[in-house]
């Protein structure tokens, strides 16, 4: 069976690269380097040892510290002593806690007035993953309920198809339910959520049960959501590695897409295009659950003012998500002062925090010479995994950052837009992303989670609490590499999963 599934990897490989031919070649490569680029990023059939270089998956940038629950939190490890500076200020910045306006410490106000969370580090706790609310005494500041509605007029219609804007915000509470809200005004409402069991029978007999969510709101302070509102939990993503994916060229990762399945595989990755605040460009999206976002710096802008409620010099809201009819928001005093900037966190808080950001560097790998790491990780590329979760990729020549300069990386990701069936759709559209798409995560740093973030919850709203459950929450383009990992014998899954916690 290994011989079988091992020829049908290479010539799926070919065929991909066949259909993939035709498309833009990379700018920043000789054609000699074009070529080593090809053979080194290509997927390997030999499992009897681990890659050269497989044990350092952000290449030069590579975190080589012990692990222990800061395992996230280290900079690129080849960093210029410059750049180790201004990744210093901007983790201050990410860790800082903002304020409600006017205060005493005017460096520091502009929170809200309604808002999610009071600052970076409080979401994405020591740059790993979000969590929904674990218990009564758990107030679910890093997962929240995305907004919106569908388009109503050729205007709205206009917008989205221009890519000037991802959603139509839903007209009372914008696009996204702000949990929190300053003294003196309302929060917008709560989250709620209840959870049904879904027993699920691997091909061994093993019953495994998945949870399946569902989502309300409760607590409305300022009216009546929309009849035709939609509503799409998020919990924060985790932080490492960013950098990096923004400077995969544009052409590698679109020599993946394949929308009308052209070669026959099942699966249909497409790129979602949006817009980058910085140059009103219209751009590949990288970054969000469904790739919203082109660009470190605009997801970053757009965080400060969705999550936070502070005006950027991208997104300039000093009102955050405050809407139209939330008079009460609108008469709230806000933190821009023009002495200290045009917005509440003008261009060296917005450049430092992209900055750390981007900087974040990924762990070294462990146990890869493992034997049942390598059988699993056998395993993760004849059951079809690799179709959306690519290996391999080299970063540009060009990028900006000299540390993220042509690095041989492994974010296990295409970063393309995939349908993922009925059971993961939360049938909210976003720019090009239907309400059944979702970006391709990377899988580096997954086997960390525990370590990191204190939990094993997985997928965009945590519904999964272990590996085993996300996998089998897979649909629709995964669903024969789902339904392989569902019947290989537990001895195999084992061995799977083992290689995933090597990430």
């Amino acid at each position: 069976m290994h011989k079988h599934l091992t020829a049908l990897l290479v010539i799926t490989f070919l065929v991909g690269f066949a259909v993939a031919s035709d498309r833009p070649e990379r700018q920043d490569l000789t054609p000699k380097d074009l070529e080593r680029v090809r053979a080194v990023t290509a997927p390997t059939t030999d499992f009897s040892a681990s890659e050269k270089f497989e044990q350092l998956p952000a290449g030069a940038t590579t975190n080589r510290k012990l692990v222990n629950r800061d395992a996230f939190s280290a900079f690129s490890q080849n960093l210029s002593f410059e750049d180790q500076s201004r990744f210093a200020l901007g983790n201050g910045f990410f860790r800082k806690v903002w304020v409600a306006s006017p205060s005493s410490t005017q460096s520091s106000d502009g929170l809200g007035p309604l808002f999610n969370a009071r600052g970076c580090q409080n979401c994405h706790l020591k740059d790993g993953r979000g969590h929904p609310p674990m218990g009564a005494d758990d107030d679910g500041v890093s997962m929240f309920l995305r907004l919106s509605v569908p388009a109503h007029t050729e205007a709205e219609q206009a917008l989205l198809a221009s890519g000037e804007q991802n959603v139509i915000p839903e007209p009372t509470y914008g696009t996204q339910l702000q949990n929190f809200a300053v003294t003196g005004l309302r929060a917008e409402g709560q989250m709620a959520i209840s959870y049904t069991d879904l027993p699920v029978t691997l091909g061994d007999g093993t019953i495994v049960t998945l949870r399946e969510p569902k989502y309300s709101v409760t607590d409305l302070a300022y009216g009546p959501l929309a009849d035709d509102v939609l509503l799409s939990p998020r919990v924060a993503p985790q932080m490492i590695g960013l950098g990096l994916i923004e400077t995969i060229p544009a052409e590698d990762i679109l020599a993946q897409a394949d929308p009308d399945d052209a070669d026959g595989n099942g699966i249909s990755g497409r790129p979602n295009w949006v817009k980058a605040l910085e140059t009103g460009e219209i751009m590949l999206g990288r970054f969000g659950w469904k790739a919203g976002a082109p660009t470190v710096r605009t997801q970053s802008a757009e965080a400060f003012a969705g999550d936070i409620g502070l005006s950027t010099p991208l997104v300039g809201k000093p009102y955050g998500d405050c809407t139209e009819v939330q008079a009460e928001c609108l008469a709230l005093p806000h933190g821009e002062q023009a002495r200290l900037g045009v917005s509440e966190a003008p261009d060296p808080v917005l450049d430092l925090v992209t900055h750390y950001s981007q900087n974040l560097a990924v762990p070294q790998r462990r146990d890869i010479d493992d034997p049942a790491v390598l059988r699993g990780k056998q395993a993760f590329y004849e059951s079809g995994c690799i179709a959306c979760h690519t290996p391999k990729y080299v970063t540009s020549r060009e990028a900006p950052n000299k540390a993220h300069q042509f690095q041989l990386i492994w974010p296990y990701a295409d970063f393309l837009l995939h349908d993922m069936g009925e059971g993961l759709a939360d049938l909210r559209p976003e720019a090009q992303a239907s309400g059944y798409e979702w970006r391709t995560p990377p899988l580096w740093g997954i086997g960390l989670t525990q370590t990191v973030s204190g939990h094993t919850l997985l997928l965009h709203d945590g519904r999964a609490r272990n590996l085993t459950e996300a996998i089998l929450w897979h649909g629709g383009e995964a669903q024969q590499a789902r339904d392989t990992f569902a019947n290989l014998p537990a001895t195999a899954r084992d061995d799977l999963l083992a290689f995933l916690e090597s990430l």
